[in-house]
C-alpha cells in the first residue's frame, strides 16, 4: 500500500506517520471463539447484535404502519430504509465525534439517543411527517454509533484480528436481519406495531447495558474536541491521501453496482428472484466465512483482487439469459465477492492513524451503505431504457472496469494525522484486550 504523506507546506499541523503496533507478547486471536472470550470484543458484538435486531424490527414496524396508512410504495419502502440516506450526514458533520476523548461514553449516549427515538415511534397517532423526521435522526445517530464502534473495535481486538472480527460481525449481521424479519412478521400477528416498537426499544436498551456493562473507556484519542470543523478537516485528509482515496473507491462503487444489480432481479424474472436473493445470501455467507476465519492475512490481501472481480463478472451471464439453475449459481459465486471488503478495510485500518480510526471506518461504512442506495438508483434508472439483464450486465461491466483501473497499491503505511491540531505521535504499544 503506499504511504503518501499531506505535503503541503503551508499546513505546519500535519505530523509525522506513527504507527500503533500491537504488545509483541500478546498473542493474536484470530479465532470466532477466541474473539468472542475477549470481553470488550462480546459487548461490542452482543451490542451490534442487539442493534441490528432492533432496527430491523423497528424498520419493519414502520413500514407496516406507512402502508396501513398511506398504501403508497414508495413511502412504503422510503419508511424501511431511508434512514440509510440520513448516514451521510453524519460522515459529513459530525463522525469526529467517533474519535472523541471517551469513546464508550460516546457510544452510549449515542444509542440512548436511538432508544429515545425507537420509543419515540411507539406514540400512538404520531403524524407521518414526525415519524420520518425521527426515522432520519435515528439514522443521524446511528451512523456516529457505528463509526464510534468500529474505532473502539480496533482498539479492543488485535490488528490481525481485525477482519475476522469484522467478518463475524457481517455474518451476525445478515443473519439477524434475516431473523428480524421474520420475527417481526410472526409479532405484528399478534401485536400492534406500537408494540413492535416497545420491542425494539427493549432491545436498544439492553445493547446500551451490555456496552456499559462490558467496555471500558480507552485513551488514545485526538486532543482537540470533535465537531463539524474537525470532522470536515479528517475528511479532507481522508480523500487527499491517494491510498486511502483508492481504498474507500474499490470498497464503494464496485459494491454499490453489484447492489444495484441485485435491485433488479424482480424486475428480471419476478417468479426466481427469490431463488437469486436466496443464493446471493448463503454465498455471501460462505464468503464471509471463508475470506475471515480460514484465510490469513497474507492470503486475504493476495485473493482480494481476484474476489472484486468475482464479485462481477458473473453478473455479465444475465445478458445472455441461460436457465434459472445457471444464473443461481452465478449469483452464488458472485455474491461470495462481496468479502473482498474485508481485505480492503484490513488496509484501510493500516492506512489510517489511530486517532482518526473511528471517523473513517464511520465514513467508510456511511459512503458504502449510501453507495449501494445510489447503486440500485443508478442500475433501476439504467433498466428503464435496457432490458433489466442488459442493465445488469452493463452494470457489472463497470464495476469490473473500476476494479481493473483503480487496484489500489500493495504497499502499506499509515498517513499523517489530517487536519488541525493534529495530535502528535504515539509512542507507546496499544494495549491488546
Amino acid at each position: 500500500m503506499p504511504s503518501h504523506r499531506f505535503t503541503d507546506p503551508t499546513t505546519p499541523s500535519f505530523t509525522p506517520p506513527f504507527t500503533h503496533p500491537v504488545t509483541a507478547s500478546a498473542p493474536a486471536a484470530t479465532g470466532y471463539r477466541d474473539l468472542l472470550r475477549n470481553r470488550e470484543f462480546s459487548g461490542l458484538y452482543i451490542s451490534f447484535t442487539l442493534t441490528v435486531a432492533a432496527s430491523t424490527l423497528s424498520g419493519f414496524a414502520l413500514g407496516t404502519l406507512v402502508n396501513q396508512q398511506t398504501r403508497s410504495p414508495f413511502l412504503t419502502a422510503v419508511s424501511m430504509y431511508g434512514a440509510t440516506f440520513a448516514t451521510v450526514l453524519g460522515a459529513l458533520t459530525l463522525m469526529s465525534v467517533a474519535d472523541g476523548k471517551r469513546p464508550r461514553r460516546t457510544l452510549v449516549l449515542l444509542q440512548l439517543a436511538s432508544l429515545a427515538g425507537v420509543a419515540a415511534q411507539a406514540i400512538p397517532a404520531l403524524p407521518l411527517a414526525v415519524r420520518f423526521a425521527l426515522l432520519l435522526t435515528l439514522g443521524f445517530f446511528q451512523s456516529l454509533g457505528t463509526g464510534t464502534r468500529l474505532g473502539l473495535l480496533a482498539e479492543v481486538v488485535p490488528t490481525s484480528a481485525y477482519a475476522p472480527a469484522r467478518s463475524l460481525m457481517n455474518i451476525t449481521s445478515g443473519g439477524t436481519a434475516i431473523v428480524g424479519y421474520a420475527l417481526g412478521a410472526v409479532l405484528l400477528r399478534h401485536l400492534s406495531p406500537q408494540g413492535v416498537f416497545v420491542t425494539a426499544a427493549a432491545l436498544t436498551g439492553l445493547g446500551v447495558a451490555v456496552v456499559a456493562a462490558t467496555v471500558r473507556e480507552h485513551s488514545i484519542r485526538l486532543t482537540r474536541r470533535p465537531g463539524l470543523r474537525r470532522t470536515r478537516a479528517t475528511n479532507a485528509g481522508l480523500f487527499s491521501h491517494p491510498g486511502r482515496r483508492m481504498l474507500l473507491l474499490n470498497l464503494w462503487v464496485p459494491n454499490g453496482l453489484i447492489v444495484g444489480c441485485e435491485a433488479l432481479f424482480l424486475s428480471y424474472d419476478p417468479g426466481h428472484a427469490g431463488t437469486f436473493l436466496a443464493a446471493g445470501s448463503a454465498g455471501m455467507l460462505l464468503g464471509d466465512l471463508t475470506v475471515g476465519r480460514l484465510f490469513t492475512a497474507d492470503r486475504r490481501r493476495r485473493y482480494a483482487f481476484a474476489l472484486r472481480l468475482l464479485l462481477a463478472a458473473p453478473f455479465l451471464l444475465f445478458a445472455l439469459h441461460p436457465p434459472v439453475p445457471v444464473l443461481a449459481v452465478a449469483v452464488f459465486l458472485a455474491s461470495a465477492g462481496f468479502a473482498a471488503t474485508l481485505p480492503l478495510q484490513e488496509q484501510l485500518l493500516e492506512q489510517t492513524p489511530a486517532p482518526i480510526r473511528g471517523q473513517v471506518q464511520g465514513v467508510e461504512s456511511a459512503g458504502r451503505m449510501t453507495w449501494q442506495g445510489l447503486g440500485a438508483a443508478l442500475v433501476g434508472g439504467l433498466a428503464q431504457y435496457l432490458a433489466p439483464g442488459a442493465a445488469i450486465a452493463v452494470a457489472a461491466g463497470v464495476s469490473v472496469a473500476v476494479t481493473l483501473l483503480c487496484r489500489p497499491s500493495r504497499r502499506t503505511g499509515p498517513g499523517p494525522v489530517p487536519g488541525p491540531g493534529a495530535a502528535g505521535p504515539r509512542t507507546g504499544p496499544r494495549t491488546a484486550a
